[in-house]
Formats: C-alpha cells, sequence, structure tokens
C-alpha cells in the first residue's frame, strides 16, 4: 500500500505544472516529463507488489 500511495502523490505533485505546461510553459514541460518517469517507476513497483499479493494468496 504505500507505494501505491507514493504512486498517487506523485500525480498529485505534477498537477499544477501540467496546467501550466498545457498552457505553454516549457520548463513546467520538462518538470512534467521528469515527474512522469517517477511515476512510470513508482507504478511498476505497486504493479510487483500487487503480484507478490497474488502470488503469496495461490
Amino acid at each position: 500500500m504505500e507505494a501505491y500511495d507514493r504512486l498517487v502523490q506523485l500525480v498529485n505533485d505534477v498537477t499544477e505544472d501540467m496546467a501550466k505546461c498545457e498552457g505553454g510553459n516549457k520548463a513546467a514541460g520538462t518538470r512534467v516529463r521528469k515527474a512522469m518517469q517517477d511515476i512510470k517507476a513508482a507504478a511498476q513497483e505497486v504493479r510487483k507488489d500487487v503480484l507478490n499479493l497474488r502470488s503469496s494468496d495461490g
């Protein structure tokens, strides 16, 4: 659950920069792309945790 909470926090943190990026702010776009890499890694952690939970049940 910790990995999921981290993922949600990362998505929430990038919301403001996403709005700025849509407004044409190039620096915000760079921050969004960096955040998306972090989100990708966090999502992978969640996937691994879910798989481990599923494996331990069976």
